[in-house]
């Protein structure tokens, strides 16, 4: 069975979304999901009407805000993340969000054609904090490869 990767991030925002100070966060989202739609190895975005998913209610904590995708592969992920404008927002993550100790990004494998939903997303992240990684939920640092969890 082919299998693609699940990733989800979330993050803690310290400021509402329509604050001047999340100006250019909130500014850069169309742009960078744009990058990212067209991205080698891009499969698929959760988003809402807005065409982001800055208003997908995430652990009923309205200060939360989630982020997730499907790509073919780790490598696939590892290159959008690590270049251009996300490159660029990515270094500037706390001038917006909070920072936490607790896990918020956790990938798993998916059967290809399978898009994840927040639930399970939440599960999953949930699993990774309480056990760390797993082949049900890991990490980027700590990945396992496609067909060694249950897909469940």
């Amino acid at each position: 069975m082919p299998y693609q990767l699940a990733q989800v991030n979330l993050a803690r925002l310290k400021f509402p979304l329509d604050s001047p100070e999340l100006k250019e966060f909130v500014d850069a989202l169309d742009p960078v999901n744009a990058v990212a739609d067209t991205a080698d190895g891009f499969v698929w975005r959760l988003k809402s009407e807005s065409g982001n998913a800055t208003d997908v209610p995430v652990f009923g904590d309205d200060w939360l805000i989630v982020n997730m995708s499907v790509w073919r592969d780790t490598d696939a992920l590892t290159a959008f993340m690590y270049q251009g404008r996300h490159r660029e927002l990515l270094s500037r993550r706390y001038e917006w969000f909070e920072r936490v100790e607790e896990a918020m990004t956790a990938l798993w494998w998916v059967a290809e054609g399978q898009r994840p939903t927040v639930a399970e997303a939440e599960k999953r992240l949930l699993r990774l904090r309480e056990h760390g990684a797993t082949p049900h939920a890991f990490t980027l640092r700590h990945s396992f490869p496609p067909g060694t969890d249950d897909l469940g």
